[in-house]
């Protein structure tokens, strides 16, 4: 589902300098996978979460989405359907002032019937039990709501892939307990599930963990 062949990324720097976040990331990960992957600050963990959906292109190396190369700006629409991506600060995902019109942001993008959005904007918020908030405002939710309501927004475009950056990283363990067992549940249904995170619990979750240190696999 996912295939990384000798991936390095850099960034400028002042000066005209450039920093490899990532040197040279080779790896595969297959439909319905449960993956980890863990390091220190700096290692390179969110550039390569970013790398999975087309948000980051690879300075040297490519990055295949089922079998679709990441550079072909063309599949980029299907790439995006394919991989959903929920970021550490829930805040920073919430565009809409009324928790249904959110989750519906995504997949009304993509073009969906508004009968067919209905019941996909239902779907999505039955699968993280917030059907009852629907018509709140997402700014009235806990953090660990809002973070539910940003998960549920992609799970409204129907990923075949969910890549989660440090998504539990502001949330209280009641939050963080409560998008877990999402997690599992969406796992139990068959979507790959990859999880940037340095909670180590959340880690044994997982069925493979990939260690990166200074933008390296390294076990």
């Amino acid at each position: 589902m996912l295939r990384l062949d000798g991936v390095i990324h850099s960034y400028s720097l002042p000066g005209g300098a450039t920093l490899d976040a990532l040197r040279g990331i080779s790896l595969s990960i297959e439909q319905g996978e449960r993956v980890a992957i863990v390091g220190a600050n700096g290692s390179g963990k969110s550039t390569l979460a970013r790398h999975f959906n087309g948000l980051l292109l690879p300075t040297r190396g490519d990055v295949y989405v089922n079998g679709i190369n990441t550079r072909d700006t063309s599949q980029l629409h299907t790439i995006r359907q394919t991989v959903g991506i929920v970021f550490q600060d829930p805040d920073n995902q919430l565009v809409a002032t009324v928790v249904e019109e959110d989750v519906a942001f995504g997949p009304e993008n993509l073009g969906v019937p508004y009968a067919e959005l209905q019941d996909r904007v239902t779907e999505a918020l039955d699968a993280v039990s917030l059907v009852s908030e629907r018509k709140r405002a997402p700014h009235l939710l806990s953090g660990g709501q809002r973070q539910r309501v940003a998960i549920a927004g992609i799970l409204a475009m129907r990923p075949r892939v969910l890549v989660l950056d440090e998504a539990t990283a502001m949330l209280d363990p009641r939050g963080r307990r409560d998008v877990l067992e999402i997690l599992a549940r969406l796992h139990a249904g068959g979507v790959t599930i990859v999880q940037v995170t340095h909670f180590m619990n959340e880690a044994a979750l997982c069925d493979r963990v990939i260690i990166l240190d200074a933008g390296e696999i390294v076990a």
